[in-house]
């Protein structure tokens, strides 16, 4: 069994290097470039959890499946709790990161990204300021406390029933292609821990976030057009694409700063780094053979923030996306097949 798993785990590891080499052939990035709609509707929320794993919004209830009537009533059950901050807001507006944790709050840093149009010359420019969650259902992307409860350490992965979808109806404008989702994993404690002990964990570091790319193999044709007359990619195609890489914002950006949005790709400069999803899926990731493998759960409770947002870094974040509506539905399982 042993050399089994040993089998597995180095298949695995060669499976994400050849990933990471694929996400370094090709980069693209974009963001509203007319800012007038730039929202998108976030009509649902719902994670799930399958064969043994437990789930709960506040680390004392358990369930089997969390809806977004629970993330937001979640309020009601952190009495005195410093830092319950889930946020649901019935809009997303883009935003970017790397995956940088705030050492302070335990928070995944975010960075809201506006285009300003020189008058002068026309070219566009892009800023960028901190967005930082707050409870209720304001903000920008969406962030919660999810907590998992198992008896024994258990590996657990994504189940080929999760996606993110377009909601508007039978015409995606593809802003589900630009939506990210990460874990966040901010501590684990024994089961029968103090209920405020388990709510305050804050121990996330930036190795322990997990981005999974949903919809990686898919594009409009208008983020296809997009991508060639803004960063000159001629390669992109619609389906069967190759998974491209994020160059995250990992600083502000102020408009004298000078960012040219056709040169947000600058790996390593001190505005953008290269973040290569941990996980990414193709839009029909349900009819894969098996599920992908996310990260190992320790027996007793671990908490995880989670976080789900449209990426402005994604090429396929452009003008004629904007006001779609999408649903994120996540399901973890402890089943490979």
């Amino acid at each position: 069994m042993k050399q089994k798993k040993k089998e597995y785990n180095l298949k695995h590891s060669i499976l994400l290097l050849l990933l990471l080499a694929v996400f370094l052939i090709v980069a693209s990035y974009a963001w509203f470039t007319s800012n007038q709609v730039v929202t998108v509707s976030s009509l649902d929320v719902q994670v799930e959890a399958k064969n043994g794993l437990q789930i709960s919004v506040d680390g004392t209830n358990w369930k089997s499946v969390i809806a977004s009537s629970d993330i937001t009533g979640a309020y009601q059950t952190y009495p005195t709790n410093a830092g319950n901050t889930n946020q649901l807001p019935s809009i997303l507006e883009p935003v970017s990161t790397v995956g940088n944790i705030d050492a302070t709050t335990g928070f995944m840093k975010m960075y809201y990204g506006e285009v300003v149009t020189d008058e002068a010359t026309g070219d566009y420019y892009l800023t960028a300021t901190r967005s930082t969650e707050v409870a209720g259902t304001t903000g920008r992307f969406i962030a919660f406390d999810l907590f998992f409860k198992v008896d024994q350490d258990t590996e657990v992965f994504l189940s080929r029933n999760s996606n993110v979808i377009s909601t508007t109806g039978f015409q995606s404008v593809g802003m589900e292609y630009a939506s990210r989702v990460a874990f966040a994993n901010e501590g684990n404690v024994a089961a029968g821990t103090a209920t405020s002990t388990i709510q305050g964990l804050k121990g996330a570091i930036d190795s322990l976030v997990y981005i999974w790319e949903p919809n990686s193999d898919v594009h409009t044709a208008a983020a296809v057009a997009h991508a060639n007359d803004t960063y000159g990619i001629t390669s992109l195609q619609q389906s069967g694409a190759s998974a491209l890489a994020n160059y995250g914002i990992k600083a502000p950006i102020a408009r004298t700063d000078n960012v040219l949005v056709g040169n947000t790709n600058l790996v390593n400069n001190e505005f953008f780094s290269l973040r290569a999803p941990n996980y990414t899926t193709a839009k029909a990731y349900n009819t894969a053979t098996e599920n992908v493998s996310l990260f190992e759960l320790k027996a007793g409770i671990t908490k995880m923030r989670m976080y789900m947002w449209v990426e402005g870094q994604d090429v396929d974040c452009e003008n004629n996306a904007s006001g779609s509506n999408i649903s994120f539905n996540l399901q973890v399982t402890t089943k490979q097949v």
